[in-house]
Protein backbone atom coordinates (compact mmCIF):
# COMPACT_ATOMS: atom_id res chain seq x y z
CA UNK A 1 0.00 0.00 0.00
CA UNK A 2 1.13 3.48 -0.83
CA UNK A 3 -0.17 6.82 1.52
CA UNK A 4 -0.91 10.02 0.38
CA UNK A 5 -0.92 12.80 2.63
CA UNK A 6 -3.73 15.62 1.73
CA UNK A 7 -3.90 18.96 3.74
CA UNK A 8 -5.00 22.10 2.52
CA UNK A 9 -5.33 26.12 4.10
CA UNK A 10 -2.39 25.87 6.02
CA UNK A 11 -2.31 29.75 6.26
CA UNK A 12 1.27 30.59 7.50
CA UNK A 13 1.35 33.57 9.64
CA UNK A 14 -2.17 31.91 11.51
CA UNK A 15 -0.43 28.98 12.70
CA UNK A 16 -1.18 27.27 16.09
CA UNK A 17 1.99 25.94 16.98
CA UNK A 18 1.04 22.77 19.01
CA UNK A 19 -1.46 21.72 15.89
CA UNK A 20 1.81 22.08 13.45
CA UNK A 21 3.89 20.07 16.04
CA UNK A 22 1.23 17.70 15.96
CA UNK A 23 0.95 17.42 12.49
CA UNK A 24 4.53 16.71 12.34
CA UNK A 25 4.70 13.95 14.51
CA UNK A 26 1.68 12.08 12.59
CA UNK A 27 3.47 12.34 9.17
CA UNK A 28 6.38 11.02 10.73
CA UNK A 29 4.47 7.98 12.14
CA UNK A 30 2.33 7.32 9.34
CA UNK A 31 5.60 7.65 6.56
CA UNK A 32 3.32 9.26 3.32
CA UNK A 33 5.09 8.59 0.18
CA UNK A 34 3.42 11.99 -1.24
CA UNK A 35 2.06 14.86 0.56
CA UNK A 36 -0.12 17.19 -1.55
CA UNK A 37 -0.96 20.37 -0.14
CA UNK A 38 -4.23 22.30 -1.53
CA UNK A 39 -3.72 25.79 -1.95
CA UNK A 40 -3.91 28.99 0.76
CA UNK A 41 -0.54 27.94 2.01
CA UNK A 42 -0.38 31.63 3.52
CA UNK A 43 -2.36 33.98 4.92
CA UNK A 44 -1.50 37.16 3.40
CA UNK A 45 1.21 36.03 0.91
CA UNK A 46 4.28 37.19 2.81
CA UNK A 47 7.87 35.99 1.81
CA UNK A 48 7.85 34.99 5.42
CA UNK A 49 5.14 33.20 5.40
CA UNK A 50 6.30 31.17 2.58
CA UNK A 51 9.11 30.30 4.11
CA UNK A 52 7.67 29.08 7.04
CA UNK A 53 5.17 26.79 5.26
CA UNK A 54 8.55 25.38 3.33
CA UNK A 55 10.26 24.79 6.12
CA UNK A 56 7.02 23.14 7.87
CA UNK A 57 7.04 20.36 4.86
CA UNK A 58 10.82 19.96 4.67
CA UNK A 59 10.21 18.98 7.76
CA UNK A 60 7.92 16.44 7.41
CA UNK A 61 10.35 14.32 5.46
CA UNK A 62 8.01 12.97 2.86
CA UNK A 63 9.60 12.40 -0.11
CA UNK A 64 7.46 13.97 -2.62
CA UNK A 65 5.41 16.94 -2.70
CA UNK A 66 2.81 18.78 -5.08
CA UNK A 67 1.93 22.17 -3.73
CA UNK A 68 -0.68 25.08 -5.75
CA UNK A 69 -1.50 28.49 -4.70
CA UNK A 70 -5.15 29.90 -3.54
CA UNK A 71 -6.46 32.98 -3.45
CA UNK A 72 -4.69 33.62 -0.13
CA UNK A 73 -1.52 33.37 -1.70
CA UNK A 74 -1.83 36.23 -4.29
CA UNK A 75 -1.09 39.91 -2.00
CA UNK A 76 -3.82 41.52 -0.66
CA UNK A 77 -2.64 44.94 0.18
CA UNK A 78 -0.28 45.09 -2.77
CA UNK A 79 -1.86 45.99 -5.52
CA UNK A 80 1.14 46.32 -7.89
CA UNK A 81 2.48 43.06 -6.97
CA UNK A 82 -1.16 41.51 -7.15
CA UNK A 83 -1.45 42.72 -10.49
CA UNK A 84 1.92 42.35 -12.18
CA UNK A 85 3.60 39.49 -9.99
CA UNK A 86 0.29 37.90 -8.40
CA UNK A 87 2.77 34.13 -7.73
CA UNK A 88 6.01 36.02 -7.56
CA UNK A 89 6.64 35.65 -3.74
CA UNK A 90 4.61 31.93 -4.51
CA UNK A 91 7.57 30.87 -7.17
CA UNK A 92 10.51 31.81 -5.52
CA UNK A 93 10.02 29.41 -2.66
CA UNK A 94 8.00 26.53 -4.38
CA UNK A 95 9.00 27.14 -8.07
CA UNK A 96 7.95 28.47 -11.27
CA UNK A 97 5.42 25.93 -12.38
CA UNK A 98 1.82 26.83 -11.02
CA UNK A 99 0.05 23.77 -12.53
CA UNK A 100 2.47 21.19 -11.26
CA UNK A 101 2.23 17.54 -11.83
CA UNK A 102 3.38 14.81 -9.83
CA UNK A 103 3.54 11.29 -10.94
CA UNK A 104 4.54 7.81 -9.66
CA UNK A 105 4.10 4.25 -10.45
CA UNK A 106 1.05 4.31 -8.30
CA UNK A 107 -0.41 7.91 -8.94
CA UNK A 108 -0.92 10.53 -10.64
CA UNK A 109 -1.75 13.74 -9.46
CA UNK A 110 -2.77 16.94 -11.13
CA UNK A 111 -2.50 20.27 -10.18
CA UNK A 112 -4.61 23.48 -11.65
CA UNK A 113 -4.30 27.05 -10.46
CA UNK A 114 -7.89 28.17 -9.87
CA UNK A 115 -7.00 31.51 -8.40
CA UNK A 116 -7.04 34.64 -10.66
CA UNK A 117 -5.76 37.98 -10.06
CA UNK A 118 -8.92 39.35 -10.81
CA UNK A 119 -11.19 37.53 -8.43
CA UNK A 120 -10.84 37.94 -4.94
CA UNK A 121 -11.87 35.00 -3.46
CA UNK A 122 -13.91 33.11 -6.12
CA UNK A 123 -11.97 30.55 -8.40
CA UNK A 124 -12.80 29.06 -12.37
CA UNK A 125 -11.45 26.12 -14.35
CA UNK A 126 -10.67 27.58 -18.44
CA UNK A 127 -12.41 25.13 -21.11
CA UNK A 128 -8.47 25.06 -21.94
CA UNK A 129 -7.76 23.47 -18.51
CA UNK A 130 -10.01 21.27 -18.60
CA UNK A 131 -9.24 19.81 -21.69
CA UNK A 132 -5.50 19.77 -21.05
CA UNK A 133 -6.02 17.60 -17.70
CA UNK A 134 -8.23 15.40 -19.55
CA UNK A 135 -5.80 14.71 -22.00
CA UNK A 136 -3.10 14.08 -19.63
CA UNK A 137 -5.17 11.84 -17.68
CA UNK A 138 -6.02 9.50 -20.68
CA UNK A 139 -2.57 9.02 -20.33
CA UNK A 140 -2.62 7.27 -17.28
CA UNK A 141 -0.75 3.73 -16.38
CA UNK A 142 -3.65 1.64 -15.39
CA UNK A 143 -2.16 1.03 -11.98
CA UNK A 144 -2.17 5.07 -11.16
CA UNK A 145 -4.43 6.61 -8.87
CA UNK A 146 -5.53 9.34 -10.41
CA UNK A 147 -6.13 12.54 -9.23
CA UNK A 148 -6.97 16.32 -10.07
CA UNK A 149 -6.35 19.15 -7.01
CA UNK A 150 -7.80 22.34 -7.12
CA UNK A 151 -8.04 24.85 -4.75
CA UNK A 152 -11.71 25.62 -4.69
CA UNK A 153 -14.70 23.25 -4.08
CA UNK A 154 -16.37 21.36 -7.36
CA UNK A 155 -18.60 19.72 -4.86
CA UNK A 156 -20.42 21.58 -1.62
CA UNK A 157 -22.75 19.97 0.63
CA UNK A 158 -23.93 22.78 2.38
CA UNK A 159 -26.16 25.80 0.69
CA UNK A 160 -24.01 28.39 2.22
CA UNK A 161 -20.82 26.94 0.61
CA UNK A 162 -22.36 27.38 -2.92
CA UNK A 163 -20.90 30.46 -3.38
CA UNK A 164 -17.58 28.94 -2.96
CA UNK A 165 -17.72 26.42 -6.12
CA UNK A 166 -15.45 26.65 -8.33
CA UNK A 167 -16.47 28.52 -11.64
CA UNK A 168 -16.74 25.91 -14.82
CA UNK A 169 -16.81 22.94 -11.87
CA UNK A 170 -20.01 21.44 -14.12
CA UNK A 171 -18.28 20.64 -17.11
CA UNK A 172 -14.96 19.76 -15.27
CA UNK A 173 -16.53 17.30 -13.48
CA UNK A 174 -18.10 15.68 -16.10
CA UNK A 175 -14.98 15.58 -18.68
CA UNK A 176 -12.46 14.34 -15.93
CA UNK A 177 -15.16 11.71 -15.33
CA UNK A 178 -14.97 10.63 -19.10
CA UNK A 179 -11.25 11.12 -19.25
CA UNK A 180 -10.79 8.52 -15.69
CA UNK A 181 -10.34 10.66 -12.82
CA UNK A 182 -10.65 8.95 -9.32
CA UNK A 183 -10.43 11.91 -7.15
CA UNK A 184 -10.96 15.57 -6.94
CA UNK A 185 -9.10 17.52 -4.23
CA UNK A 186 -9.92 20.86 -2.75
CA UNK A 187 -9.93 22.84 0.36
CA UNK A 188 -10.80 26.84 0.34
CA UNK A 189 -14.09 26.17 2.76
CA UNK A 190 -12.22 25.06 5.91
CA UNK A 191 -15.12 22.40 5.65
CA UNK A 192 -13.74 18.45 5.24
CA UNK A 193 -16.09 15.58 3.58
CA UNK A 194 -15.68 13.08 0.90
CA UNK A 195 -18.84 12.54 -1.23
CA UNK A 196 -19.39 10.39 -3.79
CA UNK A 197 -20.01 12.26 -7.10
CA UNK A 198 -21.04 9.28 -9.17
CA UNK A 199 -24.33 9.67 -6.55
CA UNK A 200 -25.02 13.31 -6.91
CA UNK A 201 -24.32 14.36 -10.28
CA UNK A 202 -25.99 12.60 -13.01
CA UNK A 203 -24.46 10.48 -15.90
CA UNK A 204 -21.19 10.14 -14.78
CA UNK A 205 -19.60 7.15 -16.27
CA UNK A 206 -17.35 5.96 -13.47
CA UNK A 207 -17.30 6.41 -9.80
CA UNK A 208 -15.47 9.57 -8.84
CA UNK A 209 -15.06 11.25 -5.39
CA UNK A 210 -14.52 14.88 -3.94
CA UNK A 211 -12.31 14.91 -1.25
CA UNK A 212 -11.88 18.51 1.05
CA UNK A 213 -9.63 18.74 3.79
CA UNK A 214 -10.66 21.60 6.36
CA UNK A 215 -7.31 23.74 7.39
CA UNK A 216 -4.65 21.80 8.72
CA UNK A 217 -3.05 24.07 11.11
CA UNK A 218 -4.43 27.15 11.40
CA UNK A 219 -6.51 28.97 13.82
CA UNK A 220 -9.01 29.71 11.08
CA UNK A 221 -11.01 27.26 11.75
CA UNK A 222 -14.85 27.30 10.74
CA UNK A 223 -18.23 25.12 10.97
CA UNK A 224 -18.32 21.87 13.36
CA UNK A 225 -14.56 20.59 12.55
CA UNK A 226 -11.53 21.54 14.05
CA UNK A 227 -7.91 21.47 11.97
CA UNK A 228 -8.41 18.42 9.91
CA UNK A 229 -6.42 16.59 7.00
CA UNK A 230 -6.48 13.39 5.10
CA UNK A 231 -4.98 10.42 4.25
CA UNK A 232 -5.49 8.59 0.59
CA UNK A 233 -4.24 4.58 1.14
CA UNK A 234 -3.91 3.26 -2.18
CA UNK A 235 -2.59 -0.02 -4.32
CA UNK A 236 -3.19 -2.62 -6.64
CA UNK A 237 -4.46 -6.26 -5.36
CA UNK A 238 -4.15 -8.33 -8.43
CA UNK A 239 -6.17 -7.07 -11.22
CA UNK A 240 -7.95 -3.89 -9.24
CA UNK A 241 -6.74 -0.94 -8.06
CA UNK A 242 -7.88 0.00 -4.51
CA UNK A 243 -8.24 3.35 -2.17
CA UNK A 244 -9.12 3.95 1.36
CA UNK A 245 -9.93 7.46 2.35
CA UNK A 246 -9.06 8.48 6.19
CA UNK A 247 -10.13 11.61 7.57
CA UNK A 248 -7.90 12.86 10.92
CA UNK A 249 -8.92 15.51 12.94
CA UNK A 250 -6.43 17.39 15.58
CA UNK A 251 -8.07 16.57 19.31
CA UNK A 252 -7.03 19.16 21.70
CA UNK A 253 -7.83 16.49 24.54
CA UNK A 254 -4.83 14.48 23.57
CA UNK A 255 -2.82 17.08 21.58
CA UNK A 256 -2.79 14.66 18.65
CA UNK A 257 -4.30 14.22 15.30
CA UNK A 258 -7.29 11.45 15.80
CA UNK A 259 -8.62 9.36 12.79
CA UNK A 260 -12.29 9.89 12.83
CA UNK A 261 -14.09 8.54 9.42
CA UNK A 262 -12.81 6.14 6.59
CA UNK A 263 -14.57 5.57 3.46
CA UNK A 264 -13.40 2.26 1.11
CA UNK A 265 -13.18 3.95 -3.08
CA UNK A 266 -15.44 0.78 -4.50
CA UNK A 267 -14.33 1.34 -8.29
CA UNK A 268 -11.04 3.17 -8.71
Amino acid sequence: MKLALHISDTHFGTERPKVVSALERLAHAQAPDVVILSGDITQRARARQFTAAKSFLDRLAIPSRLVIAGNHDIPLFDLLARIFWPYGRYTRVFGPELEPVLETPELLAIGLRTTRRYRHIEGEVSARQIKRVAQRLKQAEPDQLRIVVTHQPVYVKHAIDQEHLLHGHEQAIQTWAEAGVDLILGGHIHRPYISALHDSVANLPRPVWALQAGTAVSSRIRHDSNNSINLIRHGVDGRSRHCLVERWDYDESCDEFMMIESEGMQGV
